[in-house]
C-alpha cells in the first residue's frame, strides 16, 4: 500500500529559496513512490488548519519544508499521535534539525533521510506543551521557549521593513540592549522557585536557538527534562559582557548563569524586580505574555530521523 504523506512549504524560508525548496521536496518525495498531498496555504494559521485535518482523515507522515518555525507547526499537527513528522531543513536558522543531526539546506539529503526513515522506526522525542496557567489554552514546542531580551530582539526585528535579512536583527539588537533594565521574573520548577532581576530565562528542549546560537548546551532532546537558562542579577554592563559568550556556548561559566533543570515550570513576572519580560517566543514563533506554564512531554513527538 502506498504511503499517504501531506506536505507544508514556507516559500518564504531560507530568504525566498523555500518555494524552490518546496517543488524540489514535493517531486523527490513522489519519486521515491510516495502519495503527496501538498498542504500549504497562504498563512501558516491556514496550513496548520489543513495539515491537522489531513492527519485525521489518514496520513503516514507529515513532512514540513522551511525553517523552526515550519517545525512548530509540524509539532502542533502530530505531536501526541502516531503520525510522524518529516523535515526538510530549508531555513536561515535550522536549529531543530541541527540538534537532530538532520541535513541542512540540503533537500535530496533530507528527502533521502525521509525515506529511510519511513521504512524503518521514526525517533521519538520530547516535546513541550505551554499556555497560560490554568487554562486548556497549550500549544506545543520543540527547540527553545524565551521571554527575554532575545524575544524583544526577535519581536522588533519582526516590525522592522529596513533592512532586509539579518541586518535587521543586528538593528534590533542594538536598540533592545540600548534601552535594556532587568526584567522581573519568579521562576517556579519542579516546585522550587528562583527569582531575580534578569536579562533572560530560556527554557530549553533543544541545545541551540536563533540560527545556532549555543543557549543550553547540554540540553537533550530526549531525556524528559527541560533546562532553564536564566541569569542574574545582571544590570547592562554584565549583559555586554556575557552576551558574545552565548554564541560560543561558554556563557555558562558566568557565575550569574544557572541552568535549572525540571520537568514542569512556571515563569512569572514579578514587577518588584524589575521590567515586564517581554511576550516569549518558541520555535522563533511567538507564543504570548507572561505567565506561562511549560511541561516537557517525553516521547511526544515522532520524527523521520
Amino acid at each position: 500500500m502506498t504511503a499517504r504523506v501531506g506536505l507544508v512549504v514556507n516559500p518564504t524560508a531560507g530568504k525566498g529559496r523555500g518555494a524552490t525548496a518546496g517543488r524540489e521536496a514535493h517531486a523527490r518525495l513522489r519519486a521515491l513512490g510516495l502519495d503527496v498531498a501538498d498542504l500549504s496555504a497562504p498563512t501558516l494559521a491556514q496550513a496548520t488548519d489543513r495539515a491537522r485535518a489531513a492527519a485525521v482523515a489518514g496520513l503516514d507522515a507529515v513532512v514540513v519544508v522551511g525553517g523552526d518555525g515550519m517545525v512548530h507547526l509540524g509539532a502542533n499537527v502530530v505531536a501526541g499521535t502516531d503520525v510522524p513528522l518529516g523535515i526538510v531543513a530549508a531555513g536561515t536558522g535550522n536549529d531543530v534539525a541541527r540538534t537532530l543531526g538532520l541535513p541542512r539546506a540540503d533537500v535530496a539529503a533530507s528527502v533521502e533521510a525521509i525515506g529511510r526513515a519511513l521504512r524503518g522506526t521514526p525517533r521519538c522525542v520530547d516535546a513541550v506543551r505551554v499556555g497560560p496557567p490554568g487554562t486548556s489554552a497549550r500549544e506545543w514546542y520543540v527547540g527553545v521557549l524565551s521571554c527575554g531580551l532575545d524575544a524583544a530582539v526577535n519581536a522588533r526585528a519582526n516590525g522592522y521593513t529596513w533592512p532586509r535579512g539579518e541586518s535587521r536583527y543586528v538593528r534590533a539588537l542594538l536598540a533592545e540592549v540600548g534601552r535594556y533594565r532587568p526584567f522581573g521574573y519568579r521562576v517556579t520548577y519542579d516546585g522550587q522557585v528562583w527569582e531575580s532581576g534578569s536579562p533572560v530565562v530560556a527554557v530549553a528542549n533543544c541545545g541551540w536557538f536563533g540560527g545556532g546560537v549555543r543557549i543550553a548546551p547540554d540540553a537533550r532532546v530526549d531525556d524528559g527534562l527541560l533546562d532553564v537558562v536564566v541569569a542574574g542579577p545582571l544590570a547592562r554592563p554584565g549583559v555586554l559582557r556575557v552576551l558574545p559568550s552565548v554564541y560560543r556556548g561558554t556563557h555558562l561559566a558566568h557565575p550569574a548563569v544557572q541552568v535549572l533543570r525540571a520537568r514542569s515550570v512556571l515563569v512569572q513576572p514579578v514587577a518588584a524586580l524589575g521590567a515586564p519580560p517581554p511576550p516569549a517566543f518558541a520555535d522563533g514563533e511567538r507564543v504570548g505574555p507572561l505567565p506561562l506554564q511549560l511541561d516537557v512531554v517525553p516521547g511526544a513527538l515522532r520524527v523521520l530521523a
